[in-house]
C-alpha cells in the first residue's frame, strides 16, 4: 500500500481522529445555587426590622426643624405605612400630629420629613397616596 499523499495538520482534524492532539477537559458548568432567593431574604430582613428607617436627607431635616420622632410617633409612622403598603402604595405622604413624612412604602423608608410650620405651600409631590395617622 502506498503512503498517503496527503500531509495533514494533526491539529485540524477533529478529536477522536487517531494522531489528533487530544481535546481539552470540559469544565464543569456552573452549580445549581441551593437555599433562599435573595429577594426571599431580603423581603424576610425588611420585614424583621418593621419599623422605618430614615435615610440621611429625612435625618438632616428632623434636625434643622427641630422635629422630635419620639416611640409613639414612630408606631403611628409605622402603622400608616403598613396601610399604605396594604393597598399597593409605592410613594406615601404620611401625616402624623401635622408633621407629614414622605415615605418609599416599598423599602420602609423616610425620604424627607417637614413640620407644620414649614408647609408654607402645602404642596406635596411624587406621591401616590396619603395616610392620616
Amino acid at each position: 500500500m502506498a503512503a498517503d499523499p496527503i500531509n495533514r495538520n494533526p491539529a485540524l482534524e477533529p478529536p477522536g481522529i487517531a494522531g489528533a492532539p487530544a481535546a481539552r477537559p470540559v469544565r464543569p458548568g456552573p452549580q445549581p445555587v441551593t437555599g433562599p432567593a435573595f429577594d426571599q431574604v431580603l423581603r424576610g430582613e425588611l420585614q424583621k426590622s418593621g419599623d422605618v428607617r430614615f435615610s440621611g436627607h429625612a435625618l438632616q431635616r428632623l434636625e434643622r426643624r427641630g422635629i422630635a420622632v419620639d416611640q409613639s410617633m414612630t408606631d403611628r409612622l409605622n402603622a400608616g405605612v403598613d396601610a399604605a403598603a396594604a393597598k399597593g402604595s409605592r410613594d406615601a405622604l404620611v401625616l402624623v400630629d401635622g408633621t407629614a413624612f414622605v415615605v418609599s412604602v416599598a423599602n420602609r423608608t423616610v425620604i424627607t420629613a417637614v413640620d407644620p410650620a414649614s408647609m408654607k405651600e402645602r404642596v406635596f409631590t411624587n406621591i401616590d397616596s396619603a395616610v392620616i395617622s
